[in-house]
């Protein structure tokens, strides 16, 4: 796992000039890679490569990057781990091989194969850049899930890309604009869509894509190498035909292997658990897959409603793991909220963005490697608006409009505290599957909902922060995205797999990946995602619907093969994400902080949101008559990126020779 970064411009310049700029790019980077740094450089056509190394395999100096070909037409950038690539070498024999790195071993297969080819054979997470000295073309590529991030943008005469948005930053010259539009969409969705970044004519690589660059191709568009639209067709098309027993087997045989794949390492390795399904299913793995006790961590919190550390600590005692925790305080969140803008480098607004911070902290004292159990949810159905949506729809929407927007504001007449104070003296009375982690905050979120003109509509807004940004970001233009438009571009018949594929597409790369890469290699921890192995991926495609959400439980196959590990009073509990109490935290210790970025002369100055608007929902929150911590934490999130990228360019400006 490292850092990469470069510059080509197609051109002869002068070598100093050259190292400096990619020297000042890559030197933003070494949280990313802290074990070693490599250049390399081709002044007759403007080609500069920067490395920052997290040695995780091969730690010897035969790893060492940029790296390149035995002939030397290919140079090789590389960020992330090709899992595959000892059954790739098998293939690749008569390469004269020095080492026994997966960098290695991708670098072979472009030079004998061909990137093209080469591509949709790799099973890892990943993002290269790959240079053709022969023919003067640049390759660009990321893994199939957007796991480790790519940007790229022209500046003046110079292409730029890096693993992070501050090496473009760092490019002399380079003072990228703010996008209005990239703004709106980012108060939808707390963090903003790829292809798109905050900057205008800066792009994100989108997943399973690569970007083929030469002198008389300066505007190359991304080109799919793989498709997961394909894979759900194949999987709807060609279902599993065989008995539960027989696809929790192979489901057991599938993720196996995957855990294998990712255990591998010449560096410790251990596992984030929460003591949910997914992150207790991917210890249990470990440890019957064996060799040594696996090493495991959580995060806790005060606050009952939000704390699963006693669950993870209950499942690692009883799966032989050996386990480490460490309780959240307010302090600590006070502590790192002024550091989140520089970690995620463009605003990001998904809160527990703080606790996986400290967890990724909390388990690089012991480790370089963590598994978890990313992917889980969207691949298996484990949000709880899988349940919802059409539950809901087939409810209420053949009531008249009007009548669901009383029932919706007869649900926010309560404050959330006060459904939650209801839900608890009510909790014997109720069946199992009405049981909720934090009832109020999920009637408010439900209640915007309620009125919507079809169920797409109703997905839109239960994935939606701000439902109508446009008004908040002044002199903004919402673009579509696959989620708004009319038509999409699912192949799902039902509209429960259509929700799973498009938050695969979009929530999945743009806000749960993002947030573990940052939180991960802001601290110099890889993490690994078993359930992203494309063969995890399609044979979950293949399964009909009833074996993902079944009797009113999301992840059901997940859960009968993790009983064969764990009894299922350890696991079974309502769904809670992985969050903090930012409601009461903004209202106590975070309230100076926040009433200083939310002062409506800061923001009429700074001109970018409606001051009314955002001074509105303040004050029903302070009040406590409504619960806007989610909306105003994207307010907040903005407004202390932006007091940092205001101060960038003058220390910019200042560190240059």
């Amino acid at each position: 796992m490292c850092g990469i970064a470069g510059i080509v411009s197609f051109r002869a310049e002068p070598e100093a000039g050259l190292r400096a700029s990619i020297r000042g790019m890559t030197a933003t980077l070494v949280h990313r890679g802290p074990d070693d740094e490599g250049f390399w450089l081709d002044s007759s056509c403007g080609v500069a490569f920067g490395h920052r190394r997290l040695s995780i395999l091969d730690l010897t100096a035969a790893g060492h990057q940029p790296m390149l070909s035995r002939d030397g037409r290919w140079v090789l950038n590389y960020n992330g781990e090709i899992y595959n690539h000892a059954e790739l070498r098998g293939r690749l024999q008569a390469y004269p091989f020095v080492g026994h790195s997966d960098t290695e071993v991708l670098l072979a297969a472009c030079e004998l194969w061909g990137a093209e080819v080469a591509l949709p054979q790799l099973n890892g997470m990943f993002a290269f850049a790959l240079w053709d000295r022969r023919q003067r073309v640049l390759y660009l590529a990321r893994d199939r899930f957007g796991e480790k991030p790519l940007y790229y943008g022209w500046v003046g005469d110079h292409f730029l890309f890096a693993s992070e948005l501050k090496a473009i930053r760092a490019f002399p010259g380079s003072a990228p604009q703010i996008d209005r539009d990239a703004l709106a969409l980012y108060f939808r969705h707390n963090c903003v869509p790829a292809p798109r970044t905050i900057y205008q004519h800066v792009f994100k690589l989108p997943p399973a894509s690569y970007l083929r660059l030469g002198s008389a191709h300066r505007e190359a568009a991304p080109i799919i190498y793989w498709s997961l639209r394909d894979s759900v067709e194949k999987g709807i098309t060609q279902p599993f035909k065989g008995s539960t027993e027989d696809a929790v087997a192979q489901l057991e045989a599938l993720l196996r292997a995957s855990v294998r794949h990712r255990m591998l390492a010449d560096v410790p390795v251990g596992a984030f658990l929460s003591g949910g399904v997914d992150s207790s299913l991917i210890v249990a793995l470990m440890q019957a897959i064996g060799g040594q006790t696996t090493r495991t961590f959580s995060i806790g919190l005060s606050d009952t409603a939000y704390n699963e550390a006693e669950e993870a600590k209950t499942v690692a005692r009883h799966l032989g793991a050996h386990h480490t925790e460490l309780y959240v305080q307010p302090a600590q969140a006070l502590e790192l909220v002024s550091r989140l803008p520089a970690i995620y480098d463009e605003p990001f607004a998904d809160s527990s963005q703080i606790p996986l911070y400290l967890l990724s902290q909390l388990a690089r004292r012991d480790v370089k490697v963590a598994l978890s159990g990313d992917g889980g949810d969207e691949i298996f159905g484990g949000y709880n608006r899988y349940q919802w949506v059409q539950r809901i729809w087939r409810g209420v929407g053949w009531l008249p409009q009007p009548m669901r927007r009383l029932a919706a504001l007869a649900m926010t007449a309560l404050a959330p505290e006060d459904w939650d104070s209801g839900f608890r003296h009510l909790k014997r009375a109720l069946p199992q599957q009405m049981e909720q982690r934090l009832p109020g905050d999920k009637l408010h979120k439900l209640s915007s909902a309620l009125d919507c003109r079809d169920p797409r509509e109703m997905y839109l807004r239960l994935t939606s922060h701000w439902q109508d940004p446009e008004p908040l970001v002044l002199g903004s233009s919402e673009p579509e995205t696959i989620i708004t438009l009319a038509n999409g571009d699912s192949p799902c018949a039902d509209f429960t797999a259509e929700m799973m594929y498009l938050d695969s597409r979009t929530y999945l790369p743009d806000d749960i990946l993002t947030k573990v890469d940052r939180a991960s290699m802001a601290v110099s921890l890889e993490v690994r995602a078993p359930f992203l192995d494309p063969a995890v991926v399609e044979f979950a495609w293949s399964l009909p619907q009833e074996m993902k959400l079944h009797d009113g439980c999301g992840k059901w196959i997940l859960r009968q093969l993790l009983h064969r590990f764990v009894p299922s009073e350890l696991v079974e509990r309502p769904k809670m994400g992985f969050g903090i109490p930012l409601d009461s935290w903004l209202r106590g210790p975070l309230r100076p902080w926040a009433e200083e970025l939310l002062a409506p002369e800061r923001l009429r100055r700074e001109g970018f949101l409606d001051s009314a608007i955002v001074q509105e929902k303040w004050q029903q929150h302070l009040s406590g008559r409504r619960a806007w911590q989610y909306h105003l934490w994207d307010v907040l999130m903005f407004q202390s990126w932006l007091e940092q990228w205001q101060r960038q360019p003058a220390a910019a400006e200042a560190a240059r020779p």
